[in-house]
């Protein structure tokens, strides 16, 4: 089987379901800023050493996988990221703000390698974030996509955290100018 079907030379994708689009309309950029998003996770793990957090960025790459084919379709869509789901990265958040110190300004975001991509990856996060507002602007889509990446965003900032703390790298505060 070839990879290349020269369908897209123009400009043109095709969606789940037959749907032709430009890929410039907001399905192909809310999935494809989720499966940039994907890819910067499985690049946290290649680089990982902590075998918890490597468990937890699998889990939100599934997750992704599935928002992503959601948000490759038009029309009725079948839910696929559950409020469980979401109330587990929220239990997860809990579980890691009583490690760190409180936060009492902006920190820089560095640290570590893995805390560094960490907060790549966050950035990245919070882009798809945006695409997805702007598709669901226009399209009726489950606004539990939503709520979700909002809390990967956050998991993903509380794990930079963590592991430069357990790293013992020291946060970079931010003071303005």
């Amino acid at each position: 089987m070839r990879i290349y079907t020269k369908f897209g030379d123009k400009g043109k994708t095709t969606l789940l379901g037959g749907a032709t689009v430009s890929k410039n309309d907001l399905h192909v950029e809310a999935y494809g800023s989720v499966d940039e998003l994907n890819a910067i996770l499985g690049t946290v793990i290649a680089f990982c050493d902590i075998p918890e957090l490597t468990v937890s960025l699998k889990k939100i790459q599934m997750d992704l996988f599935v928002i992503g084919a959601e948000l490759a379709s038009k029309g009725e869509k079948t839910k696929t990221i559950s409020l469980m789901r979401i109330e587990d990265l929220e239990a997860e958040i809990d579980l890691i703000a009583p490690e760190l110190p409180p936060l009492h300004n902006f920190i820089l975001p560095g640290g570590s390698r893995t805390s560094s991509l960490l907060h790549l990856a966050r950035t990245v996060c919070r882009r798809a974030e945006r695409k997805v507002v702007a598709l669901q602007e226009n399209e009726k889509i489950n606004p539990d996509i939503l709520t979700y990446l909002n809390r990967v965003g956050d998991l993903l900032f509380m794990h930079a955290r963590q592991t430069n703390y357990r790293k013992k790298v020291d946060e970079v505060v931010w003071k303005g100018h």
